[in-house]
């Protein structure tokens, strides 16, 4: 009684800052005023009323005291696993014990009536939790996208694990491998398929510490995320033995030592004499800071060309082989024509003074498909006259060189759901009508089948488009291309100040690992910086300034494990999940014959 008695005035101020915080935004809003982190205490306080309400509802409707201990192991995995990801403190050791408090719940459950209703409801409460804290800020560029990826990422996360629950009980004998196969499956599903959002792929809960996953040269972000799972289930086990009052595995203890020291001792030595390879260019990146909701598509291209060339002549001279620029710096213009358009007529006549330099920028642009061109699935149409012309728009990168008048264009092709991609529109076609009446559009916009790489007589170069920069064997692509360095364009300024621009800064550090390519980042706004072969982030930018920074890059033709193999653990993970759900169905239907 005592806590429910607690609960009550925490109900009560939860419904009052969830009900300030929504009117609030909803001013900010039509004000045309950033939100900042109040869509983080919205999130809170509207699940903390959701959760409390509910467990104090079904409470007095059944009679019974509501059940506490569940309810704070639930919120004690989401908590740690927030904590242990990048955006909050981070500490990501405690991604080691994160499931900890989820896997005692499933244990405690197992055998109870409704077991499975009840650890799959759990699930959702510790993966909403984790959700919330640590990608809350997605709301700040549409707040019904930050809700959907919020509620549908929970919602995938707890099939996952309910899916290992049901396992477990049929086949006790396997332990906690499913787990371990689901879950690696899970995040490799995420990255390959239209509603994609591989944000919170366990390996990715190192990135702000690069020095500690030198070893992702051989596994990728997957051999990190294989490694927290093995971690959580030998410490749930050790904790386990203790409860029963059973006698210390000493060899599994020994096993636990070496997982949580060696790695990172080896990982250490490496990145202590690990020195960048290759050959020298000179990068200058540009920062010029246009704020995207409200500032950077209104303002003339004129105005904007003026104050991209001013910044790049601050460092730029004879010795200067690429100027980097954001993602959707200009455009609109068709793929045929680019030399035609006006701010490239400029950059053209600036880098006259310059007969070596090049500039890679992101543009919007379009292609019109000429008669008898295969049309791509992100067909539009337009009238010109009596004719109908198709063509697809396009999120793309261009180099521009004085050797040549020619311009190679890359189509971004790892596409975010909803603004850049209608997902699942085979299965949701009957919403095509529907979002074409409210003014959205289900084509997309165009992609590649592979990348594509920029060379010239300073090197080859990978255009990694924004939200590309995320996708780990995604992004070897450009590698196995010849790409000796990645030029990252983006356009962070849409989360506003908050942890979002800087977790998607802190992956790239882990791309640079994985393939140990040097990069230069390029942010309208968010942080540009400079990024070695070891995953040092370099000349970091503030948020909301205007800012250009130049430094020596090298340009690295060796291959590493991970470029050759790519995502080989989460393919051997796929594996053994179609192995273990053959046997789960198998066993299902010899049940019933």
């Amino acid at each position: 009684m005592k806590l429910r008695s607690l609960v009550l005035p925490i109900l009560a101020i939860t419904l009052i800052l969830t009900i300030w915080l929504s009117y609030d935004v909803y001013q900010l809003a039509a004000q045309q005023q950033l939100w900042g982190h109040r869509p983080l205490v919205l999130f809170v306080s509207a699940w903390a009323f959701l959760v409390l309400g509910s467990v104090l509802l079904r409470s007095k409707i059944s009679g019974r005291e509501p059940d506490w201990r569940r309810l704070g192991l639930a919120t004690s995995s989401g908590v740690l696993l927030g904590l242990g990801f990048p955006g909050i403190i981070p500490f990501p050791v405690l991604l080691f014990v994160g499931f900890i408090p989820l896997l005692v719940l499933e244990a405690e459950l197992s055998g109870q009536p409704r077991a499975g209703r009840k650890i799959f409801t759990s699930a959702y409460f510790t993966f909403v939790t984790w959700n919330i804290l640590t990608t809350w800020w997605v709301a700040n560029s549409a707040m019904a996208a930050g809700i959907f990826a919020i509620a549908a990422n929970s919602l995938f996360m707890a099939v996952v694990f309910w899916l290992f629950h049901r396992t477990r009980k049929a086949k006790p004998k396997l332990g906690y491998l499913p787990l371990i196969a689901y879950w690696l499956s899970f995040e490799y599903l995420h990255l390959n398929w239209d509603l994609t959002w591989p944000w919170l792929t366990l390996g990715n809960g190192f990135a702000q510490f690069p020095a500690w996953v030198q070893w992702y040269e051989y596994t990728g972000v997957f051999g990190g995320g294989l490694l927290i799972l093995i971690m959580n289930v030998l410490l749930f086990r050790q904790w386990q033995r203790h409860r029963n009052g059973e006698a210390a595995n000493r060899r599994q203890w020994a096993i636990l030592a070496a997982l949580m020291v060696l790695p990172s001792l080896w990982s250490l030595w490496r990145y202590s004499g690990y020195e960048d390879q290759g050959k020298p260019a000179e990068v200058v990146v540009v920062q010029p800071n246009y704020e995207p909701h409200y500032e950077k598509f209104n303002i003339p291209e004129g105005i904007q060309i003026d104050h991209f060339l001013e910044l790049t002549a601050r460092l730029t001279d004879s010795l200067t082989d690429y100027v980097v620029y954001p993602e959707t710096s200009f455009g609109f213009v068709e793929t045929s024509r680019i030399n035609e358009y006006g701010p490239i007529e400029r950059m053209r006549q600036f880098m006259q003074q310059f007969p070596n330099l090049k500039i890679i920028t992101g543009l919007e642009a379009y292609h019109d498909f000429k008669p008898g061109e295969p049309h791509s699935d992100a067909v539009r149409t337009r009238n010109r006259g009596a004719a109908t012309v198709y063509f697809e728009t396009l999120n793309a990168a261009v180099q521009l060189s004085n050797d040549t008048q020619e311009v190679p264009v890359y189509k971004k092709s790892k596409l975010v759901p909803g603004p850049e991609k209608f997902p699942l529109k085979k299965f949701l076609f009957f919403m095509e009508a529907a979002v074409d009446h409210l003014g959205g559009t289900t084509a997309g916009l165009g992609t590649q089948p592979e990348r594509d790489v920029f060379a010239s007589n300073s090197g080859r170069i990978g255009p990694a488009i924004c939200y590309e920069s995320v996708f780990g064997e995604y992004y070897t692509g450009y590698v196995r291309k010849g790409a000796q360095a990645i030029f990252i364009m983006t356009n962070d300024g849409w989360w506003d100040d908050t942890p979002g621009h800087r977790q998607h800064l802190q992956f790239a550090s882990l791309r640079a690992i994985e393939t140990r390519r040097s990069i230069a980042r390029s942010a309208n706004t968010g942080i540009s910086a400079f990024i070695n072969q070891r995953g040092d982030i370099l000349q970091p930018t503030r948020y909301g300034e205007t800012a250009v920074i130049r430094d020596t890059i090298l340009l690295n033709d060796a291959v590493t494990v991970y470029v050759v193999w790519g995502d080989l653990i989460a393919r051997i993970a796929v594996f053994t999940t179609l192995l273990l759900l053959l046997n789960l169905v198998a066993r299902g239907r010899g049940r019933q014959l």
